[in-house]
């Protein structure tokens, strides 16, 4: 882009000047283009030719009582709108002439944009307008994206689109001088109804000759009309609906008749919708648009909503389900949605397998690469389905036949068969070690895969749902018309086609913003078809059987027999319904203090009930079994068991004052028994409680309905007595005391089963707290909170001295259920105690699954013992003295250790051992002297011919590093090397008898091996290193040492928890800002009481937190591509280190004029654990003249270094030179 400005300095208190703005400066925009990465700076010019043809099917974008003035004067009637099309592209705006009163315009121009290619703008916006001279008005905006129209691949297309139409969607289509909604129209937000159609078309053509177009302008010139017919057959089409329940009704309509209206185009819109044209300039032979609107029903017969409680409305649609159709002709372009469709099943599948991949994943279950293969596997095969279905679908009715139509396909084909045979191989190389980085390659592969599900031409408009009431437009709901096509093909069917769907209505526009929009306007039950005529005969094929076989549904393949107006059930059958509610987790705080009063509204077809409310929690547990007794349900039992009617759940936060806030809503299906099934206990489950697009929570409920008649059912149990006030009941007047209410809690057999439970925290400190309300935190404690019982650690006296806990274990005792699944979540909040008893809250984080923080007792037999992490402990195995497996498996080290240490917990908290615990850091790659595993000789012997006083340190750095650079190389071969490399070290095992007098480096056992060529970076195979590879080389990561696998980020005891604040956005940059320091610590439950042999949560040997005085030596060996920062581009790099208020600078010692600068220095510093913990590296660019600039940094966290277990073994060689 270009950006101009003009910069003044001014002093304190002087007033700013804004200089004149004269149109006389040239604007040399070309020589001062700001350009994205990528993009040449020698671009060509290039022509983008946008051609538009015509519109129909306009609104009337002008009162009538004008237009009838207007007729009375002149005595003729006229077209209320005066349409021209105007683009926008690149900073520049072309507008067509004006067509004066039509609501079917016919252009035929064209507007050539002449631009740079490729173009530094991303879409191209075309406005359809109306050109009133008392108020211009925008009729609609379509935004047409420049990637989803070209491609930049080598085979790929300059821009190209249609001839296409293009539709229009806006605000409502009656004319009103005050349109609440028409920033609809200006393409913000989702568009609430048809405002028209465009046919457009556009391509490029890249021009050589420069001398032409020395300024940028649009011109418009006329251009030949083009025969449609010969780019795409019209045929009709059929869209069927029925209305199965409507229930859930807005109460402020009640009063009225309400009734529904479905419409696709403006076929079917019955209050304003089609607008004949005046003067009908058409031949009528080809226009079979203008069909007879008697011929269909588009809307359903109003009626008034009834309700049984003055709470919950709904329509009396019992055995008659209305119905509605609509009859239309459009082009048939149906292989655009097909094509869609395919991939977009292929998408929604892998999606979802992702999913519960990543769920797995982080329960660290082993069973996630089965999953993650099986994902890939069935992507693989549906990628080579979709394949076989496109290669023969190329010509035949319903295929576009634009130039855009025949690239997108080879395109999709292309990419889905790449994708396919990409998936294929990555299944091969999942392993357990290489799980994350493989997930990462598949969502990309999903990424790509979605980029090609949208068709930039549109086949068909959308399908809208409108309820409406009193004669005005209320509420709608819009489906893509993709989504219900029909097909003979499973593949390219819509997924809602000829299916029951749950849809909730919104509000139109703004009004849907905010909270008003979580509310739901109505609820309906909506069985949906649409395709061609030919298809007609299957429209009601999906529909739920046990309806009464009616003449229209018989001869249903016939074109011109009309649709039924109501579908009569005549098999029904009544439930009894249990609603088990028993409890919600993590549930939205929607009051000041950050918590809620909720209780729970169960929604089921006509009938509503709602719990008691519980004060002030976010996780509150109601149990309570609600039971509706008469519930009918039309259709036979086949499919009511098949597809159960839906429960919707609604959590609400009890206000005193006003009504009460939408926390959010939550969907189930019950379990259906017949009278024929055996009765099973329901199970609860965890259902997502969701508020507009966020998640706001998770309810613990089991919903299962018996029909009546059924003998084998458990009897209600007894109910319990609560006082009326909790209860939010109609009136809450407590003085004219009310009887106690009864409520039935949920039967034993179905709610989880408690045992006690010991939660022993670990309080060790806060770190990075930020200011609250401009405020330092300077009291801070922690509060943890589980299923309404709270602890509070000590208060920390001076969080500027030591932010650390001055006593660090306490437990509480509460009862938790045995299951895990059911577990309710950990709250930590921190408050800060301020003078005159105030408290304030800092920040909260909150843990719903405590699965990693169980602490359970060691397994008795596998001498490899793992802690809560799944990390190795040391353990020995009794017996074999030599050999012990140990956390040296765990580094790449891989040898054994001598097991005459004692003391097995000592290792888990490094604090005992000093070992090497600091690391040569380098910018961007941290490196660290440390063993390659087995590169020592498995001959023995082997001659040195080198000299042996040349193995100085810096030899051995470069030997390692270029190992670096082979193992990286060699990864693409991993799986191969790994088998490699576990025979190789086993063959070492076993030749290496004449060495064996160095038991520690050679014992490696074959399960070791094993672990350590699954983590060690891939090692290279033995062939490649000559026989004097006896050098001690240093292991060097390519990465942090917290990255590293093996090391687990250095928490393996000790935990940072981010503290948040305010509300969750789910938007991951300002998520970040919310964080207002870290709760450092760690939490452990267990069952009580304490198992034989279980050692405790948290050993004896605990290192103190007490503040602890350590030098620090940092080794800086090298930097490697830093960013030039010199004109020359170079950069004159030095070090600076800073850790707590030491600042440590090498200015002197710059490198001069360097991108890769070898420091080789080792600083050391004095510093004082917990205030100084963070060492901060920087690389700063000496500059001769003016400050220095920072080039880049880096942070490290030594005080998880330094307790770390890992410390101890870390960069200790497993051999050394004779």
């Amino acid at each position: 882009g270009y950006l101009k400005c003009d910069v003044g300095i001014i002093g304190k208190g002087d007033t700013v000047k804004v200089p004149p703005k004269s149109e006389k400066d040239p604007d040399d925009i070309e020589a001062n283009l700001l350009l994205p990465d990528g993009v040449p700076i020698e671009r060509q010019r290039a022509k983008f030719i946008v051609k538009v043809y015509r519109a129909d099917g306009l609104p009337r974008m002008n009162s009538s009582i004008m237009a009838n003035v207007k007729r009375a004067f002149t005595g003729e009637a006229k077209d209320l709108v005066n349409p021209y099309v105007q683009v926008s592209f690149a900073g520049l705006t072309g507008k067509t002439n004006v067509k004066k009163a039509s609501y079917n315009p016919v252009w035929n121009e064209q507007l050539v944009f002449t631009e740079m290619f490729p173009p530094l703008c991303q879409r191209i916006k075309i406005q359809l307008r109306d050109a009133d001279p008392m108020k211009p008005a925008i009729i609609g905006t379509h935004y047409i994206d420049l990637k989803q129209i070209s491609n930049d691949g080598e085979k790929g297309f300059l821009p190209t689109y249609g001839p296409s139409f293009v539709h229009l969607y806006g605000s409502t289509r009656d004319y009103n001088l005050l349109d609440q909604h028409s920033n609809l129209n200006t393409g913000l937000g989702e568009g609430v109804s048809y405002r028209a159609r465009l046919l457009i078309a556009i391509r490029t053509e890249i021009t050589d000759n420069v001398e032409l177009f020395a300024d940028k302008n649009v011109e418009v010139e006329p251009t030949l009309p083009i025969c449609e017919s010969s780019y795409c057959k019209t045929d009709g089409f059929f869209l069927f609906a029925t209305v199965l329940e409507a229930s859930m009704l807005d109460k402020k309509i009640c009063d009225r008749s309400v009734y529904f209206e479905l419409s696709m185009g403006n076929a079917g819109n019955s209050l304003d919708g089609h607008n004949e044209s005046a003067t009908n300039n058409m031949d009528d032979d080809e226009d079979p648009v203008s069909i007879d609107t008697t011929a269909y029903n588009s809307t359903t017969s109003a009626c008034k909503p009834i309700t049984h409680d003055k709470n919950h409305f709904y329509l009396p649609y019992w055995d008659y389900k209305p119905c509605m159709d609509v009859r239309a002709w459009f082009p048939d372009l149906r292989r655009r949605m097909y094509n869609s469709n395919m991939i977009a099943k292929i998408t929604e599948r892998m999606e979802v397998g992702l999913a519960e991949t990543n769920l797995l994943l982080e329960e660290e279950d082993p069973t996630a690469e089965v999953k993650l293969r099986g994902v890939l596997e069935e992507v693989a095969s549906s990628c080579n389905k979709y394949v076989t279905i496109t290669k023969g679908a190329l010509v035949g009715p319903g295929t576009g036949k634009t130039k855009l139509d025949k690239e997108r396909i080879k395109l999709c084909q292309r990419e889905v068969e790449s994708i396919g045979n990409m998936s294929r191989n990555l299944r091969a190389l999942v392993t357990k070690s290489s799980m994350k980085e493989r997930y990462k390659t598949a969502q990309n592969y999903l990424a790509k895969l979605k980029f090609l599900i949208e068709d930039p031409q549109h086949a068909l408009p959308d399908v809208f749902v409108w309820m409406i009431a009193n004669g005005k437009r209320v509420a709608y709901h819009r489906l893509d018309a993709r989504d219900l096509i029909y097909s003979t093909i499973e593949e390219e069917t819509g997924i809602f086609c000829g299916k029951v769907q749950t849809v909730f209505l919104k509000l139109p526009g703004k009004q849907a913003d905010g909270p008003a929009g979580w509310h739901v306007r109505a609820k309906l039950s909506l069985y949906l078809w649409l395709g061609t005529l030919k298809h007609k005969k299957f429209f009601y094929s999906g529909l739920p059987r046990g309806y009464e076989m009616l003449h229209e549904l018989k001869n249903a393949e016939k074109g011109n027999v009309p649709a039924p107006t109501t579908v009569h059930y005549v098999e029904k059958y009544v439930f009894q319904l249990r609603a088990h509610i028993y409890q919600a987790r993590s549930l939205i705080g929607s009051d000041a203090s950050g918590l809620s009063d909720p209780y729970a509204t169960v929604y089921i077809t006509e009938y509503s009930k709602t719990t008691q409310v519980i004060e002030e929690t976010l996780s509150p547990t109601w149990d309570e079994l609600m039971v509706f007794d008469e519930i009918t349900i039309y259709g036979s039992k086949e499919e009511i068991k098949r597809d159960p009617p839906t429960i919707v759940i609604d959590v609400y936060d009890q206000d005193k004052v006003g009504k009460s806030d939408f926390i959010g809503r939550a969907i189930a299906k019950p379990r259906i028994k017949l009278k024929e099934n055996h009765y099973n206990t329901p199970v609860l489950e965890w259902f997502e409680i969701t508020r507009g697009l966020d998640g706001a929570g998770e309810l613990l409920a089991a919903f299962e309905m018996l029909e009546h008649g059924s003998d084998d059912v458990p009897r209600l149990s007894d109910p319990k007595y609560i006082a009326h006030g909790e209860y939010r009941g109609g009136a809450m007047d407590t003085s004219s005391l009310q009887p106690a209410m009864a409520i039935l809690p949920v039967p034993q057999e179905v709610r989880p089963n408690l045992a006690r439970f010991r939660i022993e925290v670990l309080f060790w400190g806060l770190r990075d707290l930020k200011r609250v309300h401009f405020m330092t935190v300077d009291k801070p404690r922690i509060d943890i909170e589980c299923s309404g019982k709270i602890m509070n650690s000590s208060i920390i006296q001076n969080a500027k001295k030591n932010p650390n806990f001055a006593n660090m274990l306490k437990f509480f005792d509460l009862d938790l259920p045995i299951e895990e699944r059911y577990a309710p979540p950990i709250t930590i909040r921190a408050v800060d105690c301020r003078s005159f008893g105030r408290y304030t809250l800092v920040g909260t984080h909150q843990i719903t699954s405590i699965h990693k923080y169980m602490h359970r007792p060691p397994p008795k037999e596998d001498p490899k013992r793992f802690n809560q992490d799944g990390q190795l402990v040391l353990a020995r195995r009794r017996g074999s003295a030599g050999n012990l497996i140990s956390p040296a498996a765990d580094t790449a080290g891989g040898g054994a250790i001598s097991a005459s240490w004692s003391g097995e917990n000592l290792t888990l908290y490094g604090a005992a051992y000093v070992g090497k615990a600091l690391h040569a850091k380098g910018k961007k790659a941290k490196k660290r002297p440390e063993s390659q595993d087995a590169t020592f000789d498995a001959q023995g012997g082997g001659d040195d011919d080198d000299d042996e006083s040349s193995k100085d340190w810096w030899t051995k750095y470069f030997l390692s590093y270029e190992k670096l650079i082979e193992s990286t190389k060699n990864s693409a071969s991993s799986r191969l090397h790994e088998q490699q490399q576990q025979q190789r070290n086993q063959q070492t095992h076993h030749h290496g008898g004449a060495n064996d007098t160095a038991e520690n480096g050679r014992k490696l056992g074959v399960k070791t091996s094993k672990l350590v060529s699954k983590l060690s970076p891939k090692s290279t195979p033995a062939k490649s290193w000559p026989a004097n590879s006896r050098v001690a080389t240093c292991k060097i990561y390519p990465n942090e040492l917290e990255s590293v696998y093996e090391y687990n980020d250095f928490k393996e005891w000790l935990l940072a928890f981010p503290l948040y604040r305010g509300k969750k956005t789910g938007d991951s940059t300002e998520d970040e800002t919310r964080i207002v320091g870290y709760f450092k610590g760690a939490i452990k439950v267990y069952k009580l009481p304490i198992e034989k042999g279980m050692e405790p949560a948290f050993a004896p040997t605990l290192p103190l937190n007490d503040p602890i005085h350590v030098l620090v030596r940092v080794y800086i060996v090298k930097a490697t591509d830093l960013h030039p920062m010199d004109l020359n581009g170079k950069a004159d790099p030095y070090v600076v280190l800073q850790l707590g208020s030491k600042r440590t600078s090498d200015k002197d010692n710059y490198v001069s004029k360097q991108l890769n600068p070898v420091f080789g220095k080792c600083f050391e510093i004095e510093a004082t654990f917990p205030q100084d913990s963070m060492l901060t590296v920087q690389i700063f660019d000496w500059d001769l003249v003016g400050s220095d600039d920072l080039i880049g940094e880096t942070k490290i966290d030594l005080e998880n270094r330094f307790y770390s277990k890992h410390r101890a073994m870390c960069g200790i060689s497993t051999h050394y030179e004779e």
